[in-house]
């Protein structure tokens, strides 16, 4: 662009600039700010930004990385002042303010136009509120049980689908020596996915996204309900004594020792355990199982992107949501991710842990995010520590949740 304007400056600055700025206009420019500083995330969205010049050869991609934290703490100030076209976030609660404060553009028709719907059909719930869509998911991974399956076929343990077979494989496991779970929780945030899952299986995806929208109190016969079944674990002894002190990286040598026999994370646990040495014939995965009938929702994480409600370029900032929800497209940024497409028409390559995740995702009944993404950051700050708390000391569990519901009372008044 520099060349072709350089041409003007002989011409008086007026014109020279209106000149410069219509052909600027012409070209088409579409202007990207997303947080995406990590190598992998930067790879995916330059991918995306190159294939979609590629194909739409009049609009040219400007993409603006800033680190996670920068991000977070100005994105409000640049949807407002100075926002882009396009803006990468999270789904669910998380995308909830900016909706409420009239900051993203309601892009229910590139969902339509598109058949977006029934392609995005896993995260569709996620991207939903007022029964219109606001963004474009384009990666998640899933959470689950990953296991030692030496220590399972030791003790003859199947995997277990009801929470009566989880018990009975944790008495087993106990009886034997071997402690049933691993877990880290110096950051907290690890107790959070034991509380999502707990309460997704006790009550499902609704009241869970009620709960952490401040809508349920923490003292709800139905939040007891959770903490009920996490006694079942809790007081046995059935997690790895002292995690308070350590980080989850710190667990997986348990794990990969025989140790301990379970640990209910996120798909990234993978790597770093193969590279201590286990592999796809002793490292496996499976759904965290059922309790009741309750039918079977997920923490996903989820990533997205929209377009700002006082963007420049919408109609070029439309055409890209729709080419980065097209099923090749999230084949090759998750390719590039190791991590999972949501459209239910991409690829997945042949790692056994992103093929049962994207069945498991796919057919999930709804999606949370995280407690740290679904609930306001002080809210998920005061839960994960309470759940800390209790994981330590049980006997909390009514002080916990008392505490809980006068934070709740106070943030989201």
């Amino acid at each position: 662009m520099t060349s072709n304007c350089f041409k003007f400056l002989r011409q008086p600055l007026a014109l020279a600039a209106l000149a410069c700025a219509s052909w600027a206009a012409q070209a088409g420019t579409l202007v990207i700010n997303t947080d995406a500083s990590d190598p992998a995330p930067k790879a995916a969205w330059e991918a995306m930004a190159n294939g979609f010049m590629k194909a739409n050869p009049d609009v040219t991609v400007k993409i603006n990385t800033l680190d996670h934290e920068g991000f977070k703490t100005s994105i409000r100030n640049f949807l407002t002042a100075n926002p882009p076209d396009i803006v990468t976030w999270y789904a669910g609660n998380r995308m909830a303010p900016f909706v409420k404060a009239k900051l993203f553009e309601d892009v229910s028709d590139v969902w339509t136009q598109n058949d977006l719907k029934t392609q995005l059909k896993p995260a569709l719930n996620a991207m939903t509120i007022d029964g219109k869509q606001w963004g474009i998911p384009y990666t998640y991974y899933q959470w689950g049980i990953y296991y030692n399956k030496d220590v399972f076929k030791k003790y003859s343990i199947a995997v277990p689908k009801t929470w009566e077979e989880l018990l009975a494989a944790c008495a087993k496991l106990k009886a034997g020596g071997v402690t049933p779970f691993a877990i880290g929780s110096k950051a907290l945030w690890p107790t959070g996915g034991w509380f999502d899952y707990l309460d997704l299986r006790t009550n499902g995806h609704q009241f869970h996204m009620d709960l952490t929208a401040g809508k349920i109190p923490y003292t709800d016969k139905r939040v007891q309900a959770v903490f009920d079944h996490w006694d079942q674990l809790t007081k046995p002894g059935y997690f790895l004594a002292n995690h308070s002190s350590f980080d989850w990286q710190d667990a997986l040598p348990s794990l990969v020792k025989g140790e301990t026999a379970m640990f209910l994370l996120g798909n990234f646990i993978v790597d770093p355990l193969k590279k201590a040495g286990m592999t796809d014939a002793s490292l496996g995965f499976f759904q965290f199982p059922k309790i009741g009938n309750v039918p079977l929702a997920e923490d996903a994480p989820t990533d997205t992107a929209h377009i700002p409600a006082k963007a420049k370029n919408k109609v070029d900032a439309k055409r890209f949501l729709a080419y980065m929800a097209k099923p090749e497209v999230q084949t090759e940024v998750n390719n590039i991710l190791l991590q999972l497409p949501i459209n239910v028409k991409s690829k997945v390559g042949n790692d056994v842990f992103l093929q049962d995740g994207f069945k498991m995702l796919g057919a999930s009944a709804g999606l949370a995010q995280f407690y740290d993404r679904d609930a306001p950051a002080e809210m998920a700050k005061g839960g994960m520590e309470g759940f800390q708390r209790y994981m330590i000391d049980p006997s909390s569990r009514d002080e916990v949740l008392k505490r809980l519901e006068q934070l709740r009372q106070r943030v989201y008044k």
